[in-house]
């Protein structure tokens, strides 16, 4: 029967019935959350009678959701048999879509990853044919995975920009489809999908697997071709009246009359993201400054010079021009960071991103910067830390958020 059997009530269904099928999610999110437990420990913990939770494993036993990991010593008596959730009787599909590539990958119901592969090749544009190759990656990693597609409870596909998590649409990307566009890619690839901004996915990564130990109030900053902010307050995703929270990146912060993608003049993206380092590097190069990663006697060279090469040049080269260029990024961030600390007070700043890649190049003068603009009373006892997941902090998140999609409706 499967994990989905939970969720399909017949109409007649009697009210016997309906109550155990309410008792069996309630076992199975109690094993799942807290782990393996004994007949007994379940009758206590959801106040039925033991022939009844006996009843019900059995069910859960011979559906395959539930296994008998055998007899526990106790100190007399009859030894008790320990049940746990069959993890690899549910899985999570998360899809990180990147400007050139994809990352996708695939969690049981302990979050343990079972198949993850990064840079698919895939061209990200507004077209019908984009959206056509997206939902044929995830099919064909699917179809490579061995996993039954029953089996996968649900997929989450993470974009940058504007997303409406609730009503499924990105504004951004795909909004070529009269339907939502995550029932489009649910129809395409055969499993119920959900969208989500790739900024909010890989704070609530870090929040479950990552970097955070315990924090409840945390500000994620994705420095990444542009930027963005995954804002965490009391443990839960912050997401604003409209779903749109977190698009630090397009705040007028210059009057340096320079166009930004979303099509305003002066945002933070103009001058700190990654397209912004791309073009000051290239002019740099133009000038005349001296660099690993291309040179002015070179045309060709200058116009092939992509964020992963200035990235690259820092890391495996400490080439010294990238290094300046990205240290005074740092600095002028960490001055914009310090307006957020400010506001928001949080426990815990995690930097996370492509940019953050080149480590301490960037998070020193970030810190330097905060420490010199923030307000010594707020950022105290405020930590900041780089992203411990690094590329896998969005796949993570949105595995995550349907997990937490899918113990909701256990409730």
């Amino acid at each position: 029967m499967g994990l989905f059997s939970l969720f399909n009530v017949p109409k007649n269904a009697s009210r016997s019935a309906i109550k155990t099928l309410k008792l069996k999610r309630h076992i199975i999110k109690i094993l799942i959350t807290e782990g393996n437990y004994t007949i007994v420990d379940l009758s206590n913990k959801t106040y039925f009678s033991v022939p009844t939770v006996t009843k019900v494993i059995n069910s859960l036993l011979k559906d395959n959701i539930v296994l008998d990991l055998g007899k526990i010593d106790t100190s007399g008596g009859r030894r008790p048999n320990l049940y746990g959730i069959n993890s690899k009787s549910g899985f999570f599909l998360g899809i990180e879509v990147n400007r050139k590539f994809l990352t996708i990958g695939l969690q049981d119901l302990k979050n343990e990853f079972v198949k993850i592969n990064e840079r698919i090749p895939f061209e990200l544009s507004e077209t019908h044919g984009s959206l056509s190759e997206l939902c044929s990656r995830i099919n064909e990693f699917v179809e490579a995975s061995g996993i039954d597609r029953r089996n996968i409870i649900g997929a989450c596909v993470n974009l940058s920009g504007r997303i409406n998590s609730v009503k499924g649409y990105s504004y951004n990307y795909f909004y070529i489809e009269e339907d939502s566009l995550s029932h489009t890619i649910s129809t395409q690839i055969g499993i119920n999908t959900y969208l989500e901004n790739d900024t909010r996915a890989m704070a609530f990564g870090e929040y479950n697997c990552g970097v955070v130990n315990g924090e409840k109030n945390v500000i994620f900053v994705n420095m990444s071709w542009g930027v963005g902010i995954g804002i965490i307050t009391d443990g839960q995703l912050y997401y604003g009246h409209s779903g749109y929270s977190g698009e630090f990146g397009h705040s007028p912060l210059f009057d340096n009359n320079i166009l930004c993608q979303c099509g305003k003049r002066g945002c933070l993206e103009t001058e700190v993201s990654g397209w912004a380092l791309e073009r000051i590097f290239k002019d740099a190069i133009r000038e005349g400054n001296i660099s690993l990663a291309g040179n002015a006697d070179n045309m060709e060279s200058i116009e092939n010079i992509d964020l992963e090469r200035i990235i690259n040049a820092v890391v495996m080269d400490e080439d010294t021009l990238a290094i300046d260029i990205i240290s005074a990024l740092g600095e002028k961030m960490g001055r914009y960071i310090s307006l957020l600390i400010n506001v928001f007070n949080p426990e815990l700043v995690v930097i996370g991103g492509i940019m953050s890649t080149v480590g301490d190049y960037l998070m020193l003068p970030i810190l330097t910067a905060i420490k010199k603009y923030s307000l010594n009373l707020v950022s105290q006892d405020m930590e900041l830390k780089l992203s411990s997941l690094g590329s896998h902090a969005g796949v993570a998140g949105a595995c995550y958020i349907v997990r937490k999609k899918f113990m909701e409706q256990l409730d």
